[in-house]
């Protein structure tokens, strides 16, 4: 068996890791890496660790654009294998794909008008809405613990990673056909931190011998635990009291639905004084819509509440925006009212404009509840850099910045150690992915303090045979 980290390996995006066994290619993830624009694009575009017409199938963890978002461009490029996920993966994913579709196309443009101008090449979209469609033919869904053979000795089952609506650990049960011998792999996704508000918690998989693990919150842990309503109502108490609007960069999956339903009981137990709300982002809206149909992804209490005929995302005083016209006449407003919108690292979407308009106020209230890549405009404005680039121009940061990290969809330090002990198995071999590489390395000596097989931090490009 031979593994290759293609991607998100010393980083926290583009997650792509190519396990060749029994004379077959297995992609597990096929993410778009997001950075630096020009880095993006050349990192994007032409899959350098290998042809993707040399790849039998991919196994998809979940549908975050950072795991799923170059698989149209895979396809594109001559992959035209079965895509497997889950039910509720699949569904992110056609309105998912399609969007960032429209990022690419969208952002081409705009970049090829000062491409011209300087007299320099032009580029093409990474993809456009056709690929998008097109991949989505490929896919194979597969429920929770149902075993499935994608390969000569290869059967998969995804159990729940707590992460995201369908994200999933994928383990893949492995007969070397020149031996004969089985071995277990587990390729852990994005691990979820258990207590969501809307999701179960990761289930444990078993009698593992290696381990793909992720190591995003190495040597960190969250300020506060999941679940932590006083401290939520707290900050948007202040931020009401304040005046002005409260902006929140919101990924559109998961991450606004568990805000929605939060707002929800915060309001209906009076916690917090109701104040207009605004999703506006329409893959927000169309992914909300997407969660009703998945109810075999919740924990029992959103499954009560959505039983007794209630809408968990959807409250008197909320507004769901897809056009572009109400976009406008919502940045234009003065009246107070917490605006959701994507995207979550403030690197493209209607976010953008919110933030333009509003950074510079010292009445507003910029509200982060999720992780932010290093260099992405979100990340600048949590560390509270004085000014910032929006659009090309510069914009002074005088609006409070708070970050609610009971919000990450990440397991944190303790979380993750917590997961690695819950799963079982010799766990021979472990290499450490989707982090930084500081934080892989801490993970990584707390993981040699506790566990007597060989632990790695992955290497972008490196291939291990083991």
């Amino acid at each position: 068996m031979k593994i290759k980290f293609c991607g998100a390996a010393g980083t926290t995006t583009g997650s792509q890791h190519l396990l060749e066994v029994n004379g077959k290619r297995i992609l597990l993830d096929c993410g778009l890496y997001q950075g630096r624009r020009n880095d993006a694009y050349e990192i994007n575009c032409c899959f350098p660790y290998f042809n993707p017409k040399d790849i039998d199938c991919v196994v998809l963890s979940h549908a975050h654009i950072d795991h799923s978002g170059n698989l149209p461009n895979l396809c594109s490029k001559g992959f035209d294998g079965n895509i497997y996920a889950t039910f509720a993966t699949r569904d992110l994913c056609q309105v998912m794909l399609k969007d960032s579709a429209h990022i690419q196309e969208s952002d081409t443009k705009w970049l090829n008008k000062h491409l011209k101008k300087k007299n320099k090449p032009l580029i093409e979209p990474l993809y456009g809405a056709r690929d998008a469609e097109k991949c989505l033919r490929q896919f194979v869904n597969v429920g929770y613990e149902r075993p499935m053979i994608i390969a000569p000795g290869v059967t998969m089952w995804f159990y729940d990673a707590g992460h995201i609506l369908g994200s999933a650990q994928i383990l893949l049960e492995i007969e070397d056909e020149e031996d004969g011998q089985t071995k277990r792999f587990l390729f852990s996704g994005d691990v979820g931190r258990g207590g969501n508000d809307l999701l179960n918690d990761p289930v444990p998989a078993k009698d593992v011998d290696y381990m793909l693990m992720e190591s995003t919150y190495g040597g960190r842990e969250h300020e506060l635990g999941t679940g932590a309503d006083d401290s939520i109502a707290d900050v948007l108490n202040a931020a009401i009291k304040r005046g002005g609007k409260i902006i929140i960069p919101c990924f559109a999956v998961e991450r606004t639905q568990q805000i929605l339903y939060v707002l929800h009981q915060l309001f209906e137990e009076g916690r917090v004084p109701e104040i207009p709300v605004f999703v506006d982002s329409p893959l927000a809206v169309n992914a909300t819509e997407i969660f009703r149909l998945h109810p075999e992804c919740f924990n029992k209490e959103v499954n009560d509440f959505l039983y007794e005929k209630r809408n968990p995302f959807g409250f008197e005083g909320l507004t769901l925006i897809r056009s572009v016209a109400k976009s406008k006449e919502l940045n234009d407003s003065k009246k107070q009212g917490i605006i959701i919108s994507a995207s979550g690292m403030c690197e493209a979407g209607r976010i953008l404009h919110h933030l333009k308009n509003g950074i510079a106020n010292p009445n507003n209230t910029i509200l982060f509840v999720g992780y932010c890549a290093e260099n992405t405009l979100g990340w600048k404005i949590r560390h509270r850099l004085p000014e910032v680039n929006i659009f090309g121009q510069p914009y002074k940061l005088l609006a409070h910045v708070e970050i609610m990290d009971s919000f990450s969809g990440h397991a944190d330090n303790s979380e993750l150690i917590d997961y690695f002990k819950a799963t079982t198995g010799t766990k021979k071999k472990v290499w450490l992915i989707h982090g930084e590489q500081s934080r892989s390395e801490l993970l990584q000596e707390e993981l040699r303090g506790i566990h007597d097989g060989d632990v790695e931090v992955g290497v972008l490009g490196k291939e291990i045979t083991f």
